[in-house]
């Protein structure tokens, strides 16, 4: 790897920031966030440090499934601004530093959407070109509750339409049909809103429900399947022809072989990046655990990517926290440990909590967890507020739970909006993770704060390509299976990343060889040159501690 690299292949060596425009901050008063509230907070992101924000859906929508269930691809809700708005907001986040990426939604639509209500007009397709552009079925389709993505919500994937009595299909809800990705006019009207918005300025998209875009394979004999891969890759080579470093971020929830199948296989042309639920819900088995080993196993299961690829790693993102791919006995572990209650968990495999309260509100657990986040091979994900360590609405539906507005002050409303409590696009948390307690402005100059630590994690981040592509080994030690040692290696350089996962400290040494007997070993956290002897490196972790370890030849300039 050379260092110019890291430009060419730049989201290898990111910081992604997810982020709801209506719910981070309310400009004008009226209760909702807005693009011009956003543009305000440009400088804040900035100086956190990522250089990635992910949009969430800003287009317009009958709001039934907040913004994902889309009426037109080429406009902006006018509640949030409109495109020259956005203009602006993009012209000022690539000054400061920061790509952007905005939410692709091509799954479905919204039934209001002027193309499903036109294919209800007529159903013979030769009468009516809309009626391809969704995917209906005129026999009955039987019993698919057990397809469905939100269990408690609907009971089919397929919905009969009384206007001319066929059933369309629908993964999500009964409001959003599946929209006809095998189609050529659909594809064309997608590549059209694709090009649009790289024109205005975005620089890629996050790719959302891709598991539900008509898997094939699965269900033999089922006319209503398409190759996903197909449009995959109609996708990437549109996306790469228009905008050369314009990234896809894809919401593959699948075993690995199958998101290795959406990286495009040793070409690399699909994907360019994905996110690792796997090793997302083995963190969380590790830490109720107390005990790295599966964490470990998630790693090592990894599939060898192509060399543009590369993996996107996350604590919590804007759904529930899914636990579906472990075992149920595992995944009543993680509800024990972080979710025993009811009211916390959400569609018998996930919770709908936030990751401070989940740990207790223990800061020291707080900032293992994230400083496990930022050491792991792949591009770390934040969700907006994880750096003030907010809380969750247990009393909101759902996933709403964890979509509360961002909160910046202990001030009213918590300084996202001026208007009426009751004029809230979303209610804002309460108890001991409201804003009186949890804020940006109390945190924002204090060096022992949590945002702080990850102001850190995310400078540390930057200035490190190891993390970002180096290889990856598990180190052995002997201090027990609480504790988490593992390398990232390039060929002049490496970090070693001690985490201890238990309550009780822990001495572990490791070994940080490959340099040369008198390579130097500076702590990344503290700065202090440690020794290397002919055993490795000691170090004594407090409970829930860690160790950020950088190594390189004797004589070769550290920064940092």
């Amino acid at each position: 790897m050379r260092i110019t690299d890291t430009s060419d292949l730049w989201w290898k060596s990111a910081v992604v920031y997810c982020l709801d425009i209506e719910t981070f901050l309310d400009a004008d008063g009226d209760g909702i966030g807005d693009i011009e509230g956003l543009t305000r907070r440009i400088d804040y992101l900035a100086e956190l440090g990522i250089t990635c924000l992910w949009l969430m859906p800003f287009y317009p929508s009958p709001d039934r499934d907040d913004g994902y269930d889309i009426t037109d691809y080429l406009g902006v809700d006018e509640r949030l601004g409109d495109v020259g708005r956005v203009v602006e907001l993009l012209r000022l986040a690539h000054d400061r530093g920061i790509r952007v990426i905005a939410d692709l939604v091509v799954n479905h639509t919204s039934d209001q959407h002027p193309w499903f209500k036109a294919s209800r007009k007529e159903k013979d397709p030769a009468k009516n070109p809309y009626r391809d552009y969704y995917i209906w079925r005129s026999d009955e389709p039987g019993d698919t509750s057990d397809e469905v993505v939100f269990p408690d919500q609907e009971d089919s994937i397929w919905e009969k339409d009384d206007k001319t009595g066929e059933w369309y299909l629908h993964h999500f809800y009964k409001h959003q049909p599946d929209l006809n990705l095998d189609h050529p006019e659909v594809v064309d009207e997608l590549l059209r809103a694709i090009g649009f918005w790289l024109q205005v300025g975005f620089d890629g998209f996050r790719v959302d429900g891709v598991p539900f875009f008509g898997q094939s394979g699965e269900k033999e004999g089922r006319d209503d399947l398409v190759d996903p891969h197909v449009f995959m890759r109609t996708l990437r080579e549109f996306i790469s022809r228009r905008h050369g470093d314009a990234i896809t971020l894809g919401e593959v929830n699948l075993p690995h072989e199958e998101q290795l199948a959406f990286f495009g296989g040793e070409d690399g042309n699909e994907f360019h990046m994905q996110f690792d639920f796997i090793g997302m819900q083995a963190t969380y088995l590790s830490m109720a655990r107390a005990d790295a080993r599966p964490l470990v196993k998630a790693l090592k299961a990894r599939p060898e990517l192509h060399v543009a690829n590369q993996w996107a790693t996350f604590l919590r993102n804007h759904d529930e926290l899914t636990l579906d791919k472990l075992t149920e006995k595992e995944r009543q572990e993680v509800f024990e440990a972080f979710g025993p209650e009811p009211e916390m968990q959400v569609y018998d495999r996930g919770l709908k909590r936030r990751l401070p309260p989940m740990l207790g509100g223990d800061p020291r657990r707080v900032r293992m967890a994230y400083s496990l986040l930022f050491s792991l091979p792949g591009t770390p994900t934040l969700y907006f507020g994880e750096e003030i360590g907010m809380g969750e609405d247990l009393a909101a539906e759902g996933r709403m739970a964890v979509r509360t507005p961002m909160q910046w002050s202990d001030t009213k409303n918590g300084g996202f909006s001026s208007a009426a409590p009751s004029k809230l696009v979303q209610a804002v948390v309460g108890d001991g993770y409201g804003p009186e307690h949890v804020n940006v402005m109390s945190q924002l100059h204090d060096p022992d704060s949590l945002l702080s630590w990850i102001r850190r994690l995310i400078e540390i981040r930057r200035a490190c390509p190891e993390l970002g592509w180096g290889e990856l080994e598990i180190l052995e030690h002997d201090a027990g299976h609480a504790v988490l040692a593992h390398r990232l290696s390039l060929e002049d350089s490496a970090i070693v990343a001690l985490h201890n996962l238990a309550s009780d400290p822990v001495t572990v040494t490791v070994d940080c060889g490959g340099f040369g007997a008198d390579a130097r070993v500076v702590d990344l956290i503290t700065h202090e040159v440690l020794d290397l002897t002919s055993g490795g490196v000691e170090s004594a972790l407090d409970g829930y501690g860690v160790r950020w370890l950088r190594v390189r030849p004797a004589g070769d300039l550290a920064v940092p």
